[in-house]
């Protein structure tokens, strides 16, 4: 059985390809590679390179694999379903060009779910109708990244966005086909809605095909849900400590993990802020050392 463990541009405070604020994504792959890491995401799409040679270049030249990519868009948005589509063939596209194997699709963050992040109880539901479409949107590029393009789909629940908390989520898996999407197991993000992400993972182990692994710190999660804080001032707030300082169990993920012989990749996703003053590079070797700390080779 073997776990790699890798990285992602969201660790270097990289969300949307556009922001000015993102560093340069050759500079972040050295940081990367010399973090101690054989594998990186992709990113959003156009942050880096989507001429395939440009690309191949760069990776081999710090020693990294590709791994997969994020479609962070508003599935929830019947009206954004052109700009979906879009990120979804053009990541597609890339990740083939490259041999990477995982599509990881997230419900970005919405206006109606972001001031109940954390709060499920709290949360506005979609009425019947809009989720089938909201569910089917979701079933569309999942279908298309798994029979087009031959990718391990997984949906990735995301902190204020309509697949946020557990029941959606197992709603979710259980109407769609699991021949066509699988779950990307984000451990931080479903300490942040409020459950337990060991518990989840030993449900639903056998559909899970790919990590992110978050921590969370306890005392920002608890300040900003009571604060109604938004997403990415919770980040600013450092809710996404290093791992092993926060609330995720992680000896027990690994155990979990090993107990159902999982295979491939588990991606660190330390969310951040890029104006802070803060080392991403120090952090994602501080990640890697402590995931070795616990048997993660």
């Amino acid at each position: 059985m073997t776990i790699r463990i890798g990285n992602a541009p969201c660790s270097w405070g990289v969300e949307f390809a556009d922001d000015p604020r993102n560093p340069d994504w050759r500079s972040m792959l050295k940081d990367c590679a010399d973090a101690g890491y054989k594998g990186i995401e992709l990113g959003p799409i156009g942050f880096m390179p989507e001429d395939p040679a440009v690309l191949a270049d760069a990776l081999a030249e710090n020693g990294l694999e590709l791994i997969g990519g994020v479609v962070f868009r508003p599935f929830h948005d019947p009206d954004a379903w052109a700009e979906v589509m879009d990120a979804a063939m053009r990541t597609c596209k890339a990740l083939v060009s490259r041999g990477a194997k995982h599509l990881v699709l997230i419900d970005s963050i919405s206006p109606r779910r972001a001031p109940t992040a954390g709060r499920a109880a709290e949360a506005e539901q979609m009425d019947r109708a809009e989720w089938v479409a909201f569910r089917d949107r979701i079933t569309t590029v999942a279908k298309m990244g798994a029979e087009v393009y031959g990718l391990t789909v997984g949906i990735h629940a995301h902190a204020a966005g309509f697949i946020d908390f557990e029941p959606e989520l197992e709603r979710l898996l259980e109407e769609v086909d699991p021949t066509i999407l699988k779950i990307c197991f984000d451990t931080g993000h479903h300490s942040y809605a409020g459950y337990d992400p060991v518990a989840f993972m030993r449900r639903h182990i056998d559909r899970i095909s790919y990590m992110h692994f978050k921590d969370i710190d306890p005392k920002v999660k608890a300040q900003a849900i009571a604060n109604r804080t938004g997403f990415y001032d919770a980040c600013g707030q450092g809710i996404f400590c290093n791992l092993g300082k926060g609330d995720v169990d992680f000896p027990a993920v690994r155990k979990v993990l090993l107990d159902a012989k999982f295979e491939g990749w588990c991606t660190v996703e330390q969310d951040c802020d890029p104006t802070l003053d803060v080392s991403p590079v120090d952090d994602a070797r501080a990640n890697r050392e402590y995931l070795e700390s616990i048997g993660f080779n």
